[in-house]
């Protein structure tokens, strides 16, 4: 069983995080959502408090997580995966579809790595042998910011490089291997009847925004949303905005409960 933290109650929304870190990166930004929803944040398999795994497949890491749901009573979900793990939420889409309300890819794809990332990733595998972890974190993370924001987000990448310094190295190679290798899930977009919500940083170097207008329009029921002056980590580059860009995602698929809050809430 993989490492959980659950908080509040209501309908489920579950957090993946991605490579290199752990359910910590979503410590602050699910806290006001607690109030309206059950909120559970996984560590994937052989990062945070996860025990390690020989298999680091989006498939396997997708099973893992399923089995915790499982364990956890969590007959249905709106999952929510940032990066690598948004690329676990469409292999659970594509294996387990009928544990999702809905998808929420988190500055993520469906797409597989092009010949140039899969270059990327086994340079990069090179130099962590070579390197060590610590090394290829403070080079590594910084730039998933936009430029403009790393002054004001500095806290924010200190603690993103602790934590992918704290993850072992096995994780680290068996993940970019992983990656490297996931297989194309575009046809999951343009076959589920899942509602998907895009979230995309206009200035994103992992999932440039060219390759969300490719895909945003693939599903049946999808939204997207595009943030300005953003990279990669929009839940620290502009909370407010994407934590109530996700919230509205959800009150489209809990309508009653949202009613519901809103007048438990008013004054």
């Amino acid at each position: 069983m993989l490492s959980y933290t659950e908080a509040g109650s209501g309908p489920a929304i579950v957090f993946l995080h991605g490579f290199c870190e752990s359910k910590e990166l979503w410590t602050d930004f699910t806290k006001p959502l607690q109030h309206q929803f059950r909120i559970i944040t996984v560590d994937l398999p052989g990062h945070g408090e996860s025990p390690m795994t020989h298999d680091f497949s989006m498939e396997n890491q997708a099973r893992q997580v399923q089995e915790t749901l499982t364990s956890l009573e969590v007959e249905k979900c709106l999952l929510v995966g940032h990066s690598m793990g948004g690329y676990v939420g469409l292999a659970i889409a594509e294996q387990f579809p009928e544990l999702l309300y809905g998808l929420c890819l988190f500055h993520s794809s469906a797409l597989p790595d092009t010949e140039e990332k899969k270059e990327y990733r086994d340079k990069t595998v090179d130099f962590v042998r070579k390197h060590g972890i610590d090394k290829f974190m403070d080079t590594f993370v910084a730039p998933l910011f936009a430029e403009s924001n790393r002054v004001s987000c500095a806290d924010a990448i200190e603690k993103m490089q602790a934590i992918g310094k704290a993850t072992p190295q096995e994780t680290v190679l068996g993940c970019l291997q992983a990656m490297r290798d996931r297989v194309d899930r575009t046809e999951v977009l343009k076959t589920t009847s899942t509602p998907v919500f895009f979230i995309a940083g206009k200035e994103d170097p992992a999932v440039p925004l060219e390759a969300t207008l490719q895909q945003c329009s693939l599903p049946e029921n999808s939204m997207t949303y595009f943030l300005g002056h953003v990279g990669h980590m929009g839940m620290f580059e502009n909370t407010a905005l994407t934590r109530q860009a996700l919230l509205k995602f959800a009150e489209t698929l809990y309508p009653a409960d949202a009613q519901r809050y809103r007048a438990a809430n008013s004054f």
